[in-house]
């Protein structure tokens, strides 16, 4: 048997590992569960499974207490070196996910956000069902919405370091993927969205408001991220005399916003923004219609752009200035009716 070529120190790890996957697969009372009390230190109550036994198990114990000691006496930076060696060296233990949980919290109060952030990260990657999961996620939202806000972390432990908000970005994006179906999901993306928006990015600010109501339409985040998604669409507007393109997609995002959110108390805003892009648009058809007029005596493609002008936008001053161009071009037209043919054509002006 193979078995019996495999050593005592061999086992034991995977011994181990086997006891801390059956504690934490344990339903109710019967899985493990660490309490500290200043009296008694450490101690495992509803189960009788660490994941260590023998020296290892009292080392491992010896650490955390010496760690939770001084964390209480105030001594944070030796108490995170404890935690860390715990979480480093006992992984397959029942004191690894608390131990790491709590060097998290102390480097989080230090402003160490980056290692709080990733020792977050390790608990939720390697303990899945640690009882402490959403308490996680929701400290690592607020680590990156921190940084998204312009927080500097600590450098030495003493100096203030840089502004990272595109680190504050990332440890969104890493909250989304952690927990997808999470109240902090469709929170993070607008988040980043607004963080994209302020470091100048609008094509990425547009992807992340595009995910937020596609992926999570039922949020009440969502009508913030349709009007949001007008705005920012209406922000590369240049003028009539440019590609529509913008234009067209924020109207589409605020006749949107209007027909699924009618009771909101942003209409307005919506409103406003839709009167604004419909002018727009509807100003780039006379430009186009006073070209094929003025420039080509084309009176068939000018009366088509005329009229569209005024579909886009029938109640409005546009529309009156593209009406009265469409008597200037019936008057035209019936005017070159009634000339030679020879003097109908007249040469293009540029």
């Amino acid at each position: 048997m193979p078995s019996v070529f495999l050593t005592r120190p061999a086992a034991r790890p995977i011994l181990s590992a086997l006891a801390l996957a059956l504690a934490l697969a344990l339903p109710g009372r019967l899985a493990a569960e660490l309490v500290w009390t200043p009296e008694n230190g450490w101690k495992i109550e509803g189960g009788v499974l660490s994941g260590l036994i023998g020296s290892e198990g009292r080392n491992a114990l010896g650490l955390m207490n010496e760690a939770r000691t001084g964390e209480e006496k105030g001594k944070v930076r030796p108490a995170i070196k404890d935690y860390e060696r715990v979480g480093k060296r006992y992984s397959n233990s029942i004191y690894a996910p608390e131990a790491l949980y709590r060097a998290a919290r102390l480097q989080r109060d230090l402003k160490k956000y980056n290692k709080s952030f990733n020792n977050f990260q390790t608990v939720v990657s390697r303990y899945p069902n640690t009882t402490r999961f959403d308490e996680i996620i929701g400290e690592q939202y607020h680590l990156g919405a921190t940084l998204l806000n312009g927080a500097r972390g600590r450098f030495l432990w003493l100096f203030p370091g840089f502004t990272n908000r595109e680190k504050g970005i990332q440890f969104l994006e890493t909250v989304i993927f952690n927990a997808p179906y999470s109240d902090y999901a469709p929170l993070a993306l607008l988040d980043i969205a607004h963080a994209h928006h302020y470091l100048g990015e609008t094509a990425e600010t547009l992807y992340a408001l595009d995910r937020l109501v596609n992926n999570y339409g039922n949020s009440v985040l969502s009508p913030d991220a349709y009007l949001k998604l007008g705005e920012t669409y209406a922000s590369l507007v240049d003028s009539p005399y440019h590609d529509q393109g913008s234009t067209k997609e924020a109207v589409t995002y605020f006749e949107d916003f209007m027909i699924l959110y009618p009771g909101d108390n942003q209409v307005s805003a919506a409103e406003k923004g839709l009167a604004g892009m419909k002018t727009t648009l509807a100003e780039s058809k006379i430009k186009i219609a006073d070209f094929y007029f003025k420039r080509r005596d084309n009176y068939q493609a000018a009366r088509v752009f005329y009229n569209e002008a005024i579909t886009i936008y029938p109640d409005s001053p546009v529309a009156a200035t593209a009406r009265a161009r469409l008597g200037e071009v019936e008057s035209a037209a019936k005017a070159a009716a009634d000339l030679p043919q020879q003097k109908k054509r007249r040469p293009w002006v540029f």
